[in-house]
């Protein structure tokens, strides 16, 4: 992994360094020599008066974007690709691309440069330094040169670092009539691909318009003083005088590609924009100089399980060939998936980010609350535990609550009653995982096992009720002594763990699962329902910082809750809704919202 190409991907000075994307390939190596040019007779995309584009792609460490999109399906006739400085396989992918959808193509020129494999100025592949800047600038500008002497209508710089979703995005960034346009591209952070502000020293300047934008609360397409990444260059406009290679003249500013092109628009006085009406695609955030193309690969995994979160996985090219992932238990004995079966688009969006986490999960079919009448929940030997109201409502238990209730203790009974399950780990449906999520876990249970920590049970998400600190555990780094929580989103469990929760038969006393975990740690705030259990030994930690959280919450647009929206217990007309609940709502506090809202991530 790791080389130049048609982008970038980018550290400090500047926000957002980028890998610009080509294709999504690897192939025959052999079918396509260098310096390979093809050109093909027949309209593009089924129409004869597409104008003429050119889309230069230069990556190092193109293989990800590859794995994550397909440039093709924004149908373009002159496809231009350089790749240099290369420690992975970028290279035989856009081989193997290229071979496949070449032909569609009106001409296609390529590049290679296998050798050195880095710049002689670099700390590591992740590095930024004054060589790299300086090739990736001369590619561009070769980039823009041909297109003018094509006689190209257009230029679309595509990073390798973007991830282009909505095939219509071309089409709508010519619509706009702009000299210089770019599609606003989302990330897992409040990052992206344009500033809304720059100081008279080209620095990032921060303003007031960056977050409405960012977060679509105003839409449309906006002047701004620089974008990056993907855009797109009218050729037929007052462009001429733009370029990234050499530096203008009177240019004083950073040595950075990006800030070199805002400033060339500046000078040329051509205005520069970027819409957000639309989804086009995604932006990996950039890593620091120190990191490795490994940390690379798990901030591009993240990316990916993001971009699931509100709409369908990214799709692979289907010109390349990816052998399938290894899927692993992570070290614990089983991993179990609970989800209900008229839930399936849930069931898909996990399966797909466990997937993609290399993490091979048992699907185990939650039992639904809506189908259960009064009578079924009897004959279980529920029973509603006395004086249990949901502290917010009012309300006693939902039939919701009960099938959640009941999946968990499945589960658990499962754990006991079999042999070798000394660890597991339990998922809801609704989970959204933190960046690096396996290797997080990984070290936490290695070093929980090296201090020689007992454990029953330990949240990898959940919502902290009190703002009082946590006691860290002693030789374990991000852990802490659980305090009263809510939300059994995901959790590790060893077996003397289940057979405490069992042993306490909770079922002839019920509450929702999540209030009567914290009454077996013994931090519930209410003592009458505690009093109705012991011991109340069980050993609890948490993740700190947390490891997941939901999907969504209370008043998010996508927002649904089996528990919340459903009947009361033991009768079957009167219905419930979350209004009077603070459970599904975001963490006042900051600390159950997966964004983190920094000056870095802006830029």
């Amino acid at each position: 992994m790791g080389g130049e190409s048609c982008g970038t991907t980018r550290l400090a000075a500047a926000p957002g360094k980028k890998l610009p994307v080509c294709a999504p390939p690897p192939a025959s190596a052999a079918s396509v020599p260098s310096n390979y040019k093809l050109r093909s007779q027949g309209s593009v995309a089924g129409s004869a008066s597409w104008p003429q584009e050119v889309v230069p792609s230069v990556g190092r460490g193109l293989w990800l974007s590859l794995e994550g999109g397909d440039p093709q399906r924004l149908t373009s006739p002159h496809p231009r690709c350089a790749t240099d400085h290369n420690s992975d396989n970028t290279t035989a992918m856009l081989q193997e691309w290229l071979g496949a959808v070449g032909k569609d193509y009106h001409s296609v020129v390529w590049k290679v440069q296998e050798e050195p494999s880095s710049y002689p100025d670099e700390l590591g592949p992740k590095h930024w330094s004054d060589k790299r800047y300086e090739n990736l600038m001369r590619l561009k500008q070769e980039a823009l040169v041909y297109a003018r002497e094509q006689r190209a209508d257009y230029i679309l710089f595509v990073d390798t670092d973007s991830i282009l979703t909505n095939n219509q995005t071309l089409k709508f960034l010519m619509a706009q009539n702009k000299s210089v346009v770019a599609p606003m591209l989302d990330s897992q952070t409040f990052y992206s691909n344009f500033w809304c502000g720059i100081t008279p020293q080209g620095y990032y300047r921060r303003t007031a318009d960056y977050f409405p934008t960012k977060n679509r609360q105003r839409v449309g397409c906006f002047s701004v003083p620089m974008v990056y990444a993907t855009f797109l260059i009218d050729l037929r406009k007052e462009t001429a005088r733009l370029a990234f290679y050499p530096p203008h003249p009177n240019y004083t500013w950073a040595f950075d590609d990006i800030i070199v092109f805002a400033y060339s628009c500046q000078a040329a006085g051509a205005e520069v924009h970027v819409c957000n009406q639309e989804r086009f695609g995604y932006i990996n955030v950039p890593l620091k100089a120190h990191q490795t193309l490994e940390d690379d690969h798990a901030n591009f995994v993240h990316l990916m399980l993001e971009a699931m979160v509100d709409g369908p996985p990214m799709q692979r090219s289907s010109h390349i060939s990816l052998l399938p992932k290894p899927l692993t238990k992570m070290g614990f004995d089983e991993i179990f998936l609970i989800n209900l079966v008229r839930r399936p688009d849930r069931r898909q969006r996990m399966l797909a980010s466990l997937r993609e986490l290399e993490i091979a999960p048992r699907v185990v079919d939650a039992v639904d609350g809506s189908t259960l009448n009064s009578s079924d929940i009897k004959v279980l030997g529920v029973d509603l535990l006395p004086g249990y109201y949901d502290p917010f409502s009012g309300r006693t238990l939902t039939k919701g609550e009960v099938g959640c209730f009941l999946s968990h203790y499945n589960i658990w009974k499962e754990v006991r009653v079999s042999q070798g399950l000394e660890r597991s780990v339990v998922f809801e449906d609704d989970v959204r995982f933190e960046a690096a999520f396996p290797a997080r876990l990984r070290r936490l249970m290695e070093e929980l096992e090296g201090a020689q920590q007992d454990w029953d049970l330990i949240y990898l998400g959940r919502k902290q009720v009190n703002a009082e600190d946590e006691v860290p555990v002693k030789g374990v780094r991000n852990l802490v002594v659980a305090g009263y929580s809510y939300w059994t989103l995901a959790y590790a469990i060893s077996h003397r763990g289940a057979q405490k929760l069992l042993a306490a038969e909770p079922l002839s006393k019920m509450l929702p699962v999540d209030e009567f975990l914290p009454i077996m740690y013994d931090k519930h705030p209410n003592e009458d329902y505690k009093r109705h259990f012991a011991p109340r030994d069980l050993l609890v930690f948490s993740a700190h910082p947390l490891l997941v959280y939901p999907t969504h919450y209370a008043g998010d647009s996508n927002w649904l809750s089996d528990t919340e929206t459903s009947t009361i217990w033991d009768d079957d007309a009167k219905k419930t809704d979350w209004t009077g609940s603070q459970k599904t709502l975001r963490d006042s506090r900051g600390g159950a919202g997966h964004l983190r809202s920094t000056a870095r991530d802006e830029l």
